[in-house]
């Protein structure tokens, strides 16, 4: 988490050699350019327009000025035709994602009226101001050969489909911008044997570029201790109006519960947290009452937008603190089986939920047994809302990392009631197919779940990041 707000740098383009031949024109593009700006502040971000670089030694000054700014992206706005070499300088000294905005100022010239100007050089300058199209080959033969990665978006200015794939890359950068100043928590270590969570951190922190805090269970253990009771009782209330709490759920228990919670929020703030993995088997000490207590509190966190993957899984946290950054949520989930009756994967995990996207309030149940692992106490209940979600995985593979990605359906219907997350979905491929096109590609058996169909915004992520998406469906 940062105080750092991400930016957006903004110039448009020209030749300087127009203006004092086509009186007007300049002052036009301009319009158009602070047109763009306008458009980008209501998006929540602050915006750094250099305004229009018509020669080399204003796109000298203008990569100076962007490095200056620490802008996180660039939108390159290409109003008319412009020398590349008005571009170049700029992208190649700010070193950020830059978009080309290949933007007519409308669907069409009227060539009606433009033909009946009957005046070479006015029917110049209109030409001119739908020009936009023309350099950008130029500018992408340029970028290519300097190795400048860029992106296109080609439409109309004030047409709504341009500004929804606007709005995506803008939503993309700014998960950008988040992941690449979060702080992962890691608390713990791994579960015994699961080879396929194991992850490279410092391939996590050189792609996303986050920073990784390494934490020791004793010291949550440390922070419940002391730990008034009235603030106890307080955090007690806020589960029974956040949760739906079983009448079997014992006191004694809830109190644990809470007492972890706080501890939890003081282990947030002490390293400013972003999000967490963690797994401790806690046996025979006093870590293992604080690890089967651990659960309400990080379903908690997960809702506030600090995201808690269990069993230590780096790769999950990650995709969860992603899709929780678009807004959609993320909580932990694999497969638990298919039901191929009415041909949907039934998928969920312990631990952990997010409330945001759950499917009515969360209910919490006791479990005599943590399946697989040690210890028992209370645990979370929930389905996803019913409607569009999608998958991501964050897969690590030849020492690079990928995103795999699907979209599909929750869909209603009945669940395993065992004090877990579980759901059912529906793909449009089929169970079969989704399950044998997703293994195919190798990820680990975590994921993370969000609402909405959000492939196009995790696409655009990816591109900035420059890694690889593969959709399954």
């Amino acid at each position: 988490m940062t105080h750092r707000l991400f930016k957006i740098g903004l110039f448009g383009i020209g030749l300087d050699t127009y203006w004092p031949q086509f009186d007007g024109l300049e002052q036009r593009l301009t319009g158009y350019l602070e047109e763009v700006e306008n458009k980008l502040k209501n998006y929540g971000t602050e915006v750094l327009n250099l305004g229009l670089i018509d020669n080399a030694g204003k796109a000298f000054d203008a990569g100076h000025d962007f490095r200056k700014g620490d802008v996180d992206i660039i939108f390159l706005y290409v109003t008319t035709y412009a020398l590349s070499s008005t571009v170049l300088p700029v992208v190649r000294r700010a070193k950020v994602p830059v978009i080309i905005l290949n933007l007519a100022p409308g669907e069409a010239i009227d060539y009606k009226s433009f033909n009946q100007l009957n005046d070479r050089t006015q029917m110049t300058a209109e030409w001119l101001a739908y020009c936009s199209a023309c350099p950008v080959p130029e500018i992408a033969n340029v970028f290519r050969r300097s190795g400048i990665r860029f992106h296109q978006i080609t439409g109309v200015l004030n047409d709504v489909s341009t500004w929804e794939e606007i709005s995506e890359w803008i939503a993309a950068g700014k998960v950008a911008h988040i992941m690449s100043h979060n702080t992962l928590g890691l608390m713990g270590g791994y579960y015994s044997g699961m080879l396929d969570i194991y992850a490279d951190i410092t391939l996590q922190c050189s792609v996303f570029g986050n920073h990784v805090e390494i934490i020791e269970p004793d010291e949550l253990t440390a922070l419940r201790e002391n730990i008034p009771d009235e603030e106890i009782e307080f955090r007690i209330d806020e589960f029974q109006s956040v949760f739906e709490i079983d009448p079997s759920c014992e006191q004694q228990e809830l109190y644990k519960a809470a007492k972890t919670a706080l501890a939890l929020d003081k282990l947030v703030a002490r390293y400013n947290l972003g999000s967490m993995a963690y797994y401790h088997k806690g046996t025979g000490n006093t870590n293992g009452e604080t690890m089967s207590s651990i659960i309400l509190g990080n379903s908690l966190l997960t809702a506030k937008g600090i995201p808690v993957a269990g069993e230590y899984e780096v790769k999950n946290a990650q995709a969860m603190k992603i899709m929780d950054s678009f807004g959609a949520g993320g909580s932990f989930t694999e497969y638990y089986a298919i039901d191929f009756m009415d041909d949907v994967v039934l998928m969920g995990h312990d631990g952990p939920g997010h409330l945001a996207i759950a499917e009515g309030k969360i209910k919490v149940k006791p479990l005599q047994v943590y399946h697989g692992k040690v210890g028992s106490g209370l645990s979370v209940e929930m389905s996803v809302k019913v409607g569009k979600v999608t998958l991501l995985s964050v897969v690590e593979n030849d020492g690079k990392i990928f995103f795999l990605v699907a979209e599909g359906e929750s869909v209603a219907g009945p669940i395993l009631e065992i004090g877990n997350t579980n759901s059912r979905y529906k793909f449009a491929v089929g169970s079969r197919k989704f399950v044998e096109d997703w293994n195919a590609h190798g990820p680990a058996h975590h994921c993370a779940v969000g609402i909405g169909h959000l492939c196009s915004k995790i696409s655009k992520l990816a591109s900035l990041l420059n890694i690889e998406l593969i959709k399954v469906c």
